[in-house]
This record gives C-alpha cells, sequence and structure tokens, in this order.
C-alpha cells in the first residue's frame, strides 16, 4: 500500500491574519493564531509530508490528535509547521508535530492519520447517509 520510512519529514509555513487568528479578546493587539488553525495546519503539515509516498487513489485522515498550545503567535509573525513520522503500523502512521513562530516554539505533540483508499472511503460516507 505505502513504504512511509520512519524519519520521514514535512514543513509548512504560515502567517497569522486575520483569516486564522482569534477575536474574541475583543483588542486589536491581542489577536493570535488560533488553536484550531495551528492544530488544523500541524494535520495538513502530516498529510503533505507523507502524500507522495501514498498509492495513487489513495490519501490520509486523521484519527488521533493530541498537542499543546504552548505560546501565542501575534498577527503578521510567520509560524513554521513541522512533522516527522515516528511510526507506522499497518495503515496507521504516528507523527511528531511542532510549530514555531519566528521567536519561540508555540505548539508541540503527537498526531496519527489512517490511510485510505478515497473511492471505498467516499462509497462508504454515501452508504451511510442513506
Amino acid at each position: 500500500m505505502a513504504n512511509i520510512p520512519i524519519g520521514t519529514r514535512g514543513e509548512e509555513k504560515l502567517l497569522v491574519t486575520n483569516e486564522n487568528a482569534i477575536r474574541f479578546l475583543g483588542m486589536e493587539g491581542a489577536r493570535v493564531l488560533s488553536t484550531p488553525h495551528m492544530i488544523g495546519n500541524m494535520e495538513y503539515t502530516c498529510r503533505n509530508a507523507v502524500l507522495p509516498l501514498l498509492d495513487e487513489g489513495y490519501d490520509t485522515v486523521v484519527t488521533h490528535v493530541n498537542v499543546a498550545h504552548l505560546a501565542a503567535a501575534p498577527l503578521g509573525m510567520m509560524v513554521t509547521f513541522t512533522a516527522e513520522v515516528t511510526g507506522v503500523s499497518d495503515r496507521r502512521v504516528q507523527f511528531r508535530v511542532e510549530a514555531w513562530d519566528e521567536k519561540e516554539k508555540i505548539g508541540e505533540g503527537t498526531h496519527e492519520r489512517a490511510i485510505i483508499n478515497v473511492a471505498k472511503f467516499a462509497t462508504r460516507l454515501a452508504a451511510k447517509k442513506s
């Protein structure tokens, strides 16, 4: 199905903007990257790290997320997300994830994805809806 070596790495970057920052603190100077956007970009980085190694018609979906949001990344700051494969078991791929802004680590944790056949996945979803 896939040959994903332990140690496979991925990296993505994201600029903190109005679209991915929190608004609820009510003060422009307190706007920072939201936790859901941090986690979503960690997931995206993991997916993109292994996607080129999968057979055509296959992709990955999240099965587990365990991350801590350690520090705030303010508007205008660039955040770098890294993912490293730490384990592969059948269709499950485990990752170590981190997020760093330009000054410090803002997030870290673990993440697991399952390798799926996209067509079969879509068929199961269609059956669930009917």
